[in-house]
């Protein structure tokens, strides 16, 4: 059940019915606004029905939201989410939003020339992994602590936001320190424990899609980091397990359009993973911002042939190039911008 509030309702109103949600026992989840607030109610719904909060003072309406998802539902807030990094960053809104740079950091000085070319070229955040999780306990799992810090340094020199993902609860702090969005990768999905971690966390959260979870998975697992309290979650999509074996998963171009049905949060599109060739990369990040994606994270390396991980999937600089020019003109055409 969701609480609409009028826009001028007193904070002494809200209270009341906070107090009332208290008294029965039910869970409440606030969401203040510029405009209004909302409260989404999580418990045993049946207790309100000798209790109509229609006729509270403050009260515009209340809605019973059917989907297992309240908070992440559209129901719950029915405009997209808009989530504002650093002074001018804006994911969720007209402008659609890259995340470039390598799968894997391999040293501080390839890490710092791949941030400088893709900000050059108008990404907004560099993508990297500090830490690895492999199929293989033999390969390489990442340099820890010390990518972060490298991470942090190529951020100071070209004043990219740095998002990358952690494994582990235990690594938290060092993530808010040197992190400016969590990526919680599809092995973690429903990681039960560390999606609530995160949701009591206050940096932001870039949530992808398990390679074999249905689209109500998903959202139930954003629904995990949303009801602790942290409300800047983006949704990424990069590719489930089929029978198909041309690229390496594939991609849901349609789950573009039924998360924007279903959800107000931002739709990220992972483009490399989902292809797993260079080949493709580049169609696919195109048809995902036709189709209404409100940003990618690709992967880009000067010298994939050395990459220690991931390779044969990763752009090369002048190929990353020509997709920024392409993904201007799709998102113009919608009457977005990059």
């Amino acid at each position: 059940m969701v609480i609409i509030f009028k826009p001028k309702a007193s904070k002494k109103e809200i209270d009341h019915i906070l107090e009332k949600l208290k008294e029965l026992k039910l869970e409440p989840k606030v969401s203040q606004g510029i405009e209004r607030t909302v409260i989404g109610v999580i418990g045993d719904e049946a207790k309100l029905r000798t209790q109509p909060l229609e006729v509270y003072p403050g009260v515009e309406k209340v809605i019973a939201v059917q989907e297992p998802y309240k908070m992440v539902s559209k129901e719950f807030h029915n405009k997209p989410s808009e989530i504002k990094l650093g002074k001018n960053i804006v994911v969720g809104g007209k402008k659609i939003v890259v995340m470039a740079g390598p799968c894997t950091i391999e040293s501080k000085e390839r890490l710092m020339y791949l941030a400088k070319h893709v900000k050059k070229k108008g990404a907004k955040f560099l993508r990297g992994g500090a830490y690895k999780p492999r199929t293989s306990p033999y390969d390489f799992q990442g340099l820890g602590e010390e990518g972060l810090k490298y991470l942090a340094q190529a951020k100071k020199a070209t004043g990219l936001l740095v998002v990358t993902e952690m494994m582990d609860v235990r690594d938290l702090p060092l993530f808010e320190k040197y992190a400016d969005v969590i990526q919680i990768g599809a092995r973690n999905m429903q990681n039960y424990n560390l999606l609530k971690e995160v949701g009591k966390s206050k940096k932001p959260v870039l949530l992808k899609r398990g390679m074999a979870n249905t689209i109500k998975d998903f959202l139930m697992a954003a629904e995990y980091i949303y009801s602790q309290g942290n409300h800047q979650v983006m949704l990424c999509e990069r590719g489930i397990r089929t029978f198909e074996t041309s690229t390496r998963f594939t991609l849901d171009i349609g789950s573009i359009p039924v998360l924007k049905e279903k959800t107000h949060l931002p739709v990220i599109i992972d483009p490399s993973h989902a292809a797993g060739k260079r080949a493709y990369v580049s169609a696919i990040s195109r048809a995902a911002i036709a189709a209404g994606a409100d940003g990618i994270i690709v992967e880009v390396h000067d010298k994939p042939e050395e990459a220690v991980c991931d390779g044969p999937q990763a752009l090369l600089p002048k190929m990353y190039d020509e997709l920024m020019v392409e993904l201007k003109s799709i998102a113009q055409a919608l009457g977005r911008d990059l």
